[in-house]
């Protein structure tokens, strides 16, 4: 796990390795590339940091079709690289460089990452949150060939087909209600007898003829070649196991917020999600938050590069309101 701790800097001192940037931007995602453009055309400068991983989630969606403006659908990736082409033209610097330690008790604000200090009076935080795993064989390599942790992004694409959905809380039975409008069939694979959702939802998975389920079960691997075929399934009660064809694996299980560097300093609730009002402002002045690092509920490309935008207007306001 990546060490999020700041190496304290003495108040007041700067090194040689500083670099002062008007508006500083942690992420790739939708959300940060939104949001690094908005500043860019109102000529604040802006920098960000990719992270570790170049356009966040969207990066790994093999096509997005719910994006306006593409209306037979794009590649998550050249999407990103759209998003990234825009704002470099506006005069965003995109550095490949990931924040390791961060300081928001003084002003300007500190950023460390692994290669230098940044120092800002705006900070926009699009870090995203990232989906729990399964961490079990075939899910990392079919990941966009069939195994999906988004079904409202997803679910258009396995129209008349079967799929599996892992979880058991309301989150899986949303989701899988919802992949019905497209499946054949949704069957509901949850490791325990019981669901943790609430009555409602689960009252309507059994209700709908196309739902099936699979209590007391894990998927222990996901089998296919170039795309899902299958999911190998074990009964944690006796233990047996049994091949369970598949088209597509749907896993909700949970998202962690990639928030873990700023817990201390920000306000956050009990998941980890920092906390935000309309106008996307956290608990302090002069740092803002924006897409899935600060948004449990709707996890769309659109939805979080409208918080970027709405970000940095306020950002933009921000540092209007300290010029005086």
């Amino acid at each position: 796990m990546m060490d999020f701790s700041f190496t304290s800097l003495t108040p007041g001192r700067s090194t040689e390795s500083e670099k002062p940037v008007k508006v500083l931007v942690l992420g790739s995602g939708p959300a940060g590339f939104a949001a690094a453009l908005y500043a860019a055309r109102a000529e604040l400068s802006p920098v960000l940091l990719t992270g570790m991983e170049l356009g966040g989630q969207v990066s790994l969606t093999y096509t997005v079709e719910n994006y306006p403006g593409f209306p037979d659908g794009v590649g998550g990736s050249q999407l990103v690289e759209l998003f990234q082409k825009q704002a470099e033209k506006f005069g965003t610097k995109v550095e490949m460089d990931t924040a390791t330690g961060i300081d928001l008790s003084q002003r300007p604000f500190r950023v460390k990452t692994y290669n230098t200090t940044y120092t800002t009076e705006a900070l926009i935080i699009t870090t995203g949150a990232t989906p729990r795993h399964l961490n079990v064989p075939g899910e990392t390599e079919l990941t966009g060939r069939g195994v999906s942790y988004c079904a409202t992004c997803d679910g258009y694409f396995f129209k008349d087909r079967d799929v599996v959905v892992v979880g058991g809380g309301d989150s899986a039975l949303e989701e899988g209600l919802f992949l019905t409008r497209y499946a054949r069939s949704v069957t509901i694979i949850h490791r325990r007898d019981t669901f943790r959702a609430g009555a409602v939802l689960v009252n309507r998975a059994h209700e709908n003829p196309k739902v099936k389920f699979l209590m007391n079960s894990v998927v222990t691997q996901v089998v296919g070649n170039g795309a899902v075929n299958a999911v190998k399934v074990k009964n944690v009660t006796d233990g047996s196991e049994q091949l369970y064809p598949t088209d597509g694996v749907f896993i909700f299980i949970g998202h962690d917020p990639n928030t873990e560097l700023f817990k201390g300093q920000l306000a956050m609730d009990e998941q980890g999600y920092i906390q935000i009002d309309m106008k996307m402002h956290t608990s302090v002045p002069g740092v803002f938050a924006a897409g899935e690092a600060a948004d449990p509920n709707y996890r769309q490309v659109i939805t979080s590069a409208g918080m970027g935008a709405a970000a940095a207007i306020q950002a933009n306001h921000y540092l209007d309101s300290l010029a005086g």
